[in-house]
C-alpha cells in the first residue's frame, strides 16, 4: 500500500457524505485539502474515483469497489476501538491456563469457580494436556500459568505449590475377597490385577520409580488412560488401582472402594502452579496468582 492510510480516510468519509465540502467540514480540513488528497489517491492508483456532479460527488466504478473494501476496514478498525475500550471500562482481558484433565478436574476447579466470580470480564482459555506438554507449552509461552507436579527443577519458570497429594492402591472389598479364594498365594504383587496409568503419565513415571526403588515388580498390569477410568474400574471390581488417594474421599468413606495394604512404600508429592516470572506483569495471571494465594491461607 503506497498511500498513507489518512488518504483512503479522506476518501472514505468524502464518499459516506457525497460532498466535499461536507467531508471538509467533518474532517476539519479545507477543502481544497480534500480535493489534493483524492487527487493524490487516484493519480497512485490509476483511476477515476469521483464524478462531480451538481450535488457533490458521487462514485465511480472503480470508486464503488474501493469503497467497499474500505469500508470493510475501517468497520474492523472500529470494531477494534470498541473492543479496546470495552475491555478498557470492564477490565476484559486473558488468562491461559494449562492443566492434565485430572487436575482440571480435580484441583483447578474450586480455583477457577472462585476466580470467575470476583472477575467475570477475564476471558479463560484451558489447555488440557499431559504435564509435560504443559510444561512445555509454558515454556512456550503458550499459556500463563500450568497446574503442574513439583518439577525436578524450575529454573526457567517460578512454581507456587498448592498442595500435597498421596499415590494408593485402591479396590472393592469384592474383589480382594474373590481373589483370595481362587489364587493360592497371598502375594498380591503377583495375582492381582493392577491398573495404572499409561507408561507417558507423569503420575505413571513416579510410581515406576518407587517400584523400582524397593525392587518390586507388578506382574499383571492394566494400562488406562484417565484418572477417572481408573476410580471406575476398581470401583466395579476390576482390578487394584494405582491413584490419588485425595481424589477418592468419597469413595473411601462410602466404602465404594477401600485402600489395600500394599508393603510400597510411596512418598507423598506435591503439586502447584507455574508460570513465568515476567508474566506476574500481566494483569488476570497477578489477579490469578493472588487469589491462590489467599486461598491457601
Amino acid at each position: 500500500m503506497d498511500q498513507g492510510l489518512s488518504q483512503y480516510y479522506v476518501f472514505y468519509i468524502t464518499a459516506l457524505c457525497g460532498n466535499i465540502s461536507k467531508a471538509a467540514e467533518k474532517l476539519y480540513i479545507s477543502q481544497p485539502a480534500i480535493s489534493k488528497s483524492i487527487q493524490k489517491l487516484e493519480k497512485t492508483l490509476k483511476t477515476s474515483l469521483f464524478k462531480r456532479t451538481s450535488r457533490g460527488v458521487t462514485l465511480t466504478e472503480d470508486g464503488e469497489l474501493l469503497f467497499q473494501h474500505v469500508r470493510e476496514a475501517f468497520s474492523q478498525l472500529e470494531t477494534a476501538e470498541q473492543i479496546l475500550e470495552r475491555k478498557h471500562t470492564l477490565g476484559i482481558s486473558h488468562l491461559r491456563i494449562g492443566a492434565s484433565a485430572t487436575l482440571c478436574k480435580y484441583v483447578l476447579l474450586p480455583y477457577l469457580q472462585d476466580f470467575v466470580v470476583t472477575n467475570p470480564h477475564v476471558k479463560i482459555t484451558i489447555s488440557c494436556q499431559s504435564s509435560y506438554k504443559t510444561i512445555e507449552l509454558l515454556q512456550d509461552e503458550k499459556i500463563d500459568v500450568g497446574l503442574i507436579g513439583t518439577p525436578s527443577t524450575s529454573k526457567s519458570f517460578e512454581y507456587f505449590p498448592i498442595l500435597s497429594i498421596q499415590d494408593t492402591f485402591v479396590a472393592t472389598d469384592a474383589y480382594l475377597s474373590n481373589l483370595s479364594l481362587r489364587e493360592e498365594t497371598s502375594n498380591l504383587n503377583h495375582t492381582a490385577t493392577f491398573m495404572m496409568l499409561d507408561d507417558e503419565n507423569i503420575t505413571r513415571q513416579y510410581i515406576n520409580d518407587c517400584l523400582k526403588e524397593q525392587s518390586i515388580q507388578l506382574e499383571n498390569i492394566l494400562e488406562v488412560s484417565t484418572m477417572d477410568l481408573l476410580i471406575e474400574y476398581a470401583k466395579i471390581g476390576l482390578g487394584i488401582g494405582c491413584v490419588i488417594k485425595e481424589f477418592v474421599q468419597d469413595e473411601l468413606s462410602n466404602h465404594a472402594l477401600t485402600e489395600v495394604p500394599l508393603k510400597i512404600q510411596i512418598p507423598k508429592r506435591g503439586i502447584g502452579f507455574a508460570f513465568l516470572k515476567e508474566s506476574m506483569s500481566i494483569m488476570p495471571v497477578n489477579t490469578f496468582l493472588q487469589q491462590v494465594t489467599k486461598m491457601q491461607c
